[in-house]
């Protein structure tokens, strides 16, 4: 079977759990530490992998000690990484999430622009990308990293987007190969221009995203939930409430892995929407990005999201 395929970021994730982020001068102690595979793009692929999902990655390391441990953490959660670049001219990335007891974030991240993808990383993994069925872009990659995907991908085939194409002057092009396009709030609010503060504002937004070319539109709206939008209609799915909220960082990594697998096995969109929400939940009740998922307790948690429409 062939894998779903994840073009996206890998790093190293370095989570710090505080009571409150120290004033300038001072320090506090670290409650609680984790040491990760993360990244956007290995996030996403290791939901899939533990949903049971076969995946490959498409992303770059450095060749350093950190890039070596971050591609056998990969290998060892069951996801293909021959397509993951090591580049001798960088160092690994890293992301440092601070969290402080009240479930609020803040993100420090050291990307070399050498650890960005570029096009000719892309075209040496034509031959995987050229067969899969599903493909999942990270929009944060640069332009012609994701336009060189898009050209490598056979026709017919779900191209899930993640995010907001930087250059405004490809965006065109990039979100009209879209199948399905998802968005955080501030993402949504990049690419509109404007807030979208509720539903009546995010069914706007959709059908104007859906008039430039993709299928299926996903975007979250606050704390109301998930506007899921296609040509002829529209529902919003709350959120899950699968524990106390530790750390959202992750959420939208498991939301789109969770649409991902659910829309390749058949699902129909709303439930697959269901599946991904639920998903988001359970990441979510933990500090840091990287998931610990099975598809038997998505399964169950999914039912109880809008199960009323």
């Amino acid at each position: 079977m062939d894998p779903i395929v994840v073009v996206g970021q890998v790093a190293r994730d370095l989570v710090l759990v505080v009571d409150q982020v120290p004033q300038a001068g001072s320090s506090v102690d670290v409650s609680r530490r984790r040491e990760l595979l993360g990244g956007k793009g290995a996030n996403i692929a290791v939901s899939l992998a533990q949903l049971g999902a076969p995946v490959a990655v498409v992303g770059v390391v450095g060749d350093d000690l950190v890039g070596e441990q971050l591609l056998a953490q990969a290998a060892r959660d069951g996801i293909d990484v021959s397509a993951v670049r090591r580049r001798g001219t960088c160092e690994s990335a890293l992301m440092v999430d601070i969290v402080t007891a009240d479930g609020q974030w803040r993100y420090l991240e050291s990307v070399p622009p050498a650890a960005l993808l570029t096009a000719d990383d892309i075209d040496q993994s034509r031959d995987l990308l050229g067969a899969a069925r599903t493909v999942i872009l990270q929009l944060q990659q640069p332009a012609d990293a994701v336009l060189a995907a898009l050209d490598a991908l056979p026709p017919g085939g779900l191209v899930i987007m993640d995010g907001v194409p930087e250059e405004e002057s490809t965006r065109d092009r990039i979100l009209a190969a879209a199948s399905v396009l998802r968005l955080d709030a501030h993402e949504a609010e990049l690419l509109i221009g404007h807030p979208i503060p509720d539903e009546a504002a995010a069914r706007e937004a959709a059908a104007w995203l859906l008039g430039h070319g993709p299928d299926l539109v996903v975007l979250a709206v606050g704390t109301d939930g998930n506007l899921v939008a296609w040509a002829s209609d529209a529902v919003l799915l709350p959120l899950v409430d699968a524990g106390p909220q530790v750390d959202t960082t992750g959420g939208g990594d498991a939301f789109v892995a969770a649409l991902a697998w659910a829309l390749d096995r058949g699902e129909d969109r709303v439930r697959a929407a269901r599946l991904a929400t639920a998903a988001a939940g359970l990441v979510v009740t933990h500090p840091g990005g990287r998931p610990a998922l099975d598809a038997a307790t998505v399964e169950q948690w999914s039912d109880r999201v809008g199960a009323d429409r």
